[in-house]
């Protein structure tokens, strides 16, 4: 019994014969240890390997005046201009000054604004923030 499964939106994963398990949360080897006890109803000595192939849950999202508006994952600390970049950078009519991140914190939303032309001109560069999981970046 092997095979690739994935999350699903209410955090289980369906295997044959076990059926559903709750995955989210869960370190790999906590999973495996769920994984094998659960296997031990039907197998002698059950032996389970979790591998992470991807992390789909870690994104950041970018949308306005940029060449591929849309989700991205987080898979390495993503700064405002990396994602810009990531993103096939600013259309022609973006609004360089007055780009937005929208973030929740602690159940309210905030907003950091990002200047493209100080950031380019190696200005206010504590305002190219580190990006966090749920962000969304507004280019006007």
């Amino acid at each position: 019994m092997s095979g690739d499964v994935v999350v699903r939106p209410d955090g289980k994963i369906t295997l044959p014969l076990i059926n559903d398990i709750q995955a989210a949360g869960l370190s790999p080897i906590q999973l495996r240890d769920q994984i094998e006890e659960a296997a031990a109803k039907f197998l002698r000595e059950p032996n389970a390997t979790v591998v992470v192939k991807q992390i789909n849950s870690r994104k950041v999202f970018i949308t306005g005046q940029v060449a591929k508006p849309g989700g991205y994952s987080l898979t390495a600390p993503t700064s405002v201009l990396q994602l810009i970049a990531t993103a096939g950078g600013l259309l022609e009519y973006a609004d360089r000054e007055h780009i937005v991140v929208l973030r929740s914190e602690n159940g309210k939303q905030t907003s950091y604004r990002f200047n493209y032309k100080d950031v380019a001109q190696q200005k206010n560069l504590q305002q190219n923030v580190l990006l966090q999981i749920g962000d969304t970046v507004l280019v006007p």
